[in-house]
C-alpha cells in the first residue's frame, strides 16, 4: 500500500479540486508541498513577494469561477499575504491561502518565523484553522474548498506545521473525498419573485445595477434577457463589467447617477449597498424609489436601506424566473431619453479623449488604449491605480465577461502585475492589458521579472503623472498646495524599470505617438511597457474615487 507525505496529499486535493496552478514564494517550511506538486502535475508560479502571490491566486478564482490557491512560508511569509487575502475578502473571491508553520514538536518554544497565524486571520476570512494530523490534510482541504465556494465566495486559511506536512502517511488513512460540496444552485422563493415582477411591470423608471455576482453565477446571458424583455437601462460594475458588451441596446455606462437617482423601481443583483451606491442613500436612490434586492447571502438584503423586495437567490436563478415571470415589456421612450443624455456626456468626453495636449489627459490615453485592444482581439484589462484607472474605466469598452479585474471594494493597490500573471496563465492566447498607476507600480512592480521569467507577455500602460493622483487633486482642493504633503513622486522611467527586469520599454510624451507604441508593445511578444507622461492636473471626475469597483 502506498504512503504519501503530508504535502503531497495537499497536492493530491488540489488535483482532485481541479486547480491547475498555485502561487508562492519559497521557504523550506512548505517544501514538501512543492514536491508533491511536481508528483502530480500542478504548475508553480513563484513570485517576488507573498502579497503578489496571495493577487495572483484571487485572480486566478476570480477568473475560473473556482478556488485560486497561494502557498506561502511561515512567519513574514504569512504576514506579507495578508493584505492579499483581505482584499479577497472584501471582493468575496475564494482564494485559499496555505501557510507553512513551525514543527509542533518545537511550538512555543521560540521556532525560526514562529508566530500565532491563525487568529490573524479570524476576521478576514470564511474560515481559518490548522491541520492537526497529516493523515487529516484531505479532510480539512475538503473543508476549506467547500467553505470557500459555499454561498458569498471568499478565501479561507490552512495552517500546515512542517513536520505535518513531512510524515507519510498510509494511503488507507488519508482517502481523498470525493463528493465533499454541492454545485446546485439557490433559486428565489417564488413568491418574491412574482412580487418583484409586478414591481418591474408596473415601473415608470426602472433601472438595474448589476454587479459581481453576474460574473460568479455565469449569469450574463440570464441578464441579457430580462433586460431586454422588460426594456430595462442596465449598469454595471465590479465583475459584472462586460456581462453586457458595449453597443447592447440596454447598456448605459455614463448616465447612472441620473438613472438611479430618477428611477421609481432600482433591481440591485449581487452588488451591495456599500460606498459605491451611497449607502443605499437619497444622494444616489430617490427617497421614494422601491429597491429589489437579489444577494446570495441573505444577511447582506436590506443593510442600510429598506428594501420592497429581498430574494436570497444565485443571481442566474432569479433573473431567469423574474423573465419567466414578467410580459414583454416596452420602453422606448424611456431608454431613448437616457441615451440621449448618454450620447451627450460621451461627447463630453470625447472631447477630451481627442485632445492633442502633452502632457495626455487620461481620457486620450484611454480612447487609444481602448482602440488597441480592439485591434489585438480578445483582450483583458487589469486596473491597478487611482486617477488614471478611474477616468479610463469611463472610456474602454468591453466585449465580453471576465475580461475585466479590478481590486475590488477594498481599493488595494498592487495588483497589476499579479493579477496579469494569473490571466495570462490561464489565457496565454488573450492579450493582457495592465491600467498601471506610477504610484501602484510600486507595490508589486518587481513581479514583472516574474512575468519576463515565465514567458507571460502583456502591455503594461503606466499613467505617469509623478503623483498619487487620486489623493493629490482632492487633498489640494481642500487644504491647499502648501498643506498636501507626501503626494508627490519622482517622474520615474518605468518603461527603464521593465527593460532591466528584462522587458521591452518605450516613452511616450506626444499623443500622436501612443497608438504606434501601443502597437509595438504588442507587437514585441515580451513583456512590455508604455510609459506615458500625464497631465498632473487633470480633474477628478464624480465617482473617481469608487471608479469601477
Amino acid at each position: 500500500m502506498a504512503a504519501y507525505t503530508g504535502g503531497r496529499l495537499v497536492a493530491k486535493m488540489l488535483k482532485a479540486e481541479g486547480v491547475k496552478t498555485i502561487f508562492t514564494l519559497s521557504g523550506l517550511h512548505v517544501a514538501p508541498i512543492y514536491a508533491g506538486c511536481v508528483d502530480e502535475g500542478i504548475a508553480l508560479v513563484d513570485t517576488r513577494h507573498e502579497q503578489a502571490a496571495a493577487h495572483a491566486a484571487d485572480a486566478y478564482a476570480r477568473l475560473t469561477r473556482g478556488v485560486g490557491v497561494a502557498v506561502v512560508t511561515a512567519g513574514p511569509g504569512v504576514t506579507d499575504a495578508l493584505t492579499g487575502v483581505a482584499n479577497a475578502f472584501a471582493a468575496s473571491s475564494p482564494l485559499l491561502l496555505l501557510g507553512g508553520a513551525a514543527p509542533t514538536f518545537n511550538a512555543g518554544r521560540g521556532s525560526l518565523q514562529e508566530i500565532e497565524q491563525v487568529d490573524l486571520f479570524l476576521r478576514i476570512t470564511k474560515w481559518a484553522d490548522r491541520v492537526p494530523e497529516a493523515r487529516l490534510v484531505p479532510a480539512y482541504l475538503a473543508k476549506a474548498f467547500r467553505v470557500a465556494l459555499s454561498g458569498r465566495p471568499g478565501p479561507v486559511f490552512l495552517e500546515l506545521p512542517f513536520d505535518q506536512l513531512m510524515q507519510e502517511v498510509d494511503e488507507a488513512d488519508a482517502p481523498i473525498p470525493e463528493g465533499y460540496r454541492t454545485r446546485a444552485r439557490s433559486p428565489g422563493d417564488p413568491i418574491q419573485i412574482e412580487a418583484a415582477a409586478a414591481l418591474l411591470e408596473k415601473a415608470e423608471r426602472p433601472a438595474v445595477i448589476a454587479g459581481s455576482s453576474i460574473w460568479w453565477d455565469d449569469a450574463a446571458g440570464a441578464l441579457a434577457a430580462l433586460a431586454e424583455r422588460a426594456s430595462l437601462p442596465v449598469y454595471l460594475n465590479g465583475a459584472g463589467r462586460g456581462c453586457l458588451p458595449a453597443g447592447h441596446p440596454c447598456f448605459l455606462q455614463q448616465t447612472r447617477k441620473e438613472a438611479l437617482a430618477g428611477a421609481d423601481v432600482v433591481l440591485i443583483v449581487g452588488t451591495p449597498l456599500d460606498f459605491r451606491l451611497g449607502y443605499g442613500g437619497e444622494e444616489t436612490f430617490a427617497k421614494d424609489a422601491k429597491l429589489i434586492q437579489i444577494d446570495i447571502d441573505a444577511a447582506e438584503i436590506g443593510r442600510n436601506r429598506a428594501i420592497a423586495v429581498g430574494l436570497p437567490a444565485d443571481s442566474r436563478s432569479a433573473l431567469e424566473q423574474l423573465t419567466a415571470a414578467l410580459g414583454k415589456t416596452e420602453r422606448t421612450g424611456y431608454l431613448a431619453a437616457l441615451r440621449e443624455k448618454e450620447a451627450a456626456k460621451v461627447a463630453k468626453l470625447a472631447a477630451y479623449a481627442s485632445s492633442d495636449q502633452a502632457p495626455l489627459h487620461h481620457f486620450r490615453v484611454a480612447r487609444e488604449l481602448s482602440a488597441a485592444a480592439r485591434r489585438a482581439g480578445d483582450s483583458m484589462f487589469v486596473a491597478d491605480g487611482g486617477n488614471f484607472v478611474a477616468l479610463a474605466a469611463k472610456i474602454i469598452e468591453l466585449s465580453r465577461p471576465g475580461r475585466w479585474l479590478d481590486p475590488g471594494p477594498l481599493g488595494c493597490l498592487g495588483v497589476g502585475a499579479p493579477f496579469a500573471i494569473a490571466a495570462k496563465s490561464l489565457y496565454p492566447e488573450r492579450p493582457v492589458f495592465v491600467i498601471q498607476g506610477d504610484g501602484s507600480f510600486g507595490l508589486n512592480g518587481f513581479d514583472f521579472e516574474t512575468a519576463v521569467r515565465f514567458k507571460l507577455p502583456m502591455v503594461i500602460v503606466v499613467g505617469n503623472d509623478a503623483a498619487w493622483g487620486q489623493i493629490r487633486l482632492p487633498q489640494v482642493g481642500m487644504f491647499g498646495e502648501d498643506h498636501s504633503p507626501a503626494t508627490s513622486l519622482r517622474p520615474t522611467r518605468y518603461d527603464e524599470v521593465v527593460k532591466a527586469l528584462g522587458g521591452w520599454g518605450v516613452h511616450v510624451d506626444e499623443p500622436a505617438k501612443l497608438a504606434p507604441a501601443l502597437d509595438a508593445a504588442l507587437a514585441s511578444g515580451q513583456v512590455a511597457c508604455v510609459d506615458v507622461a500625464l497631465d498632473p492636473n487633470a480633474p477628478m471626475t464624480s465617482g473617481a474615487m469608487g471608479y469601477a469597483l
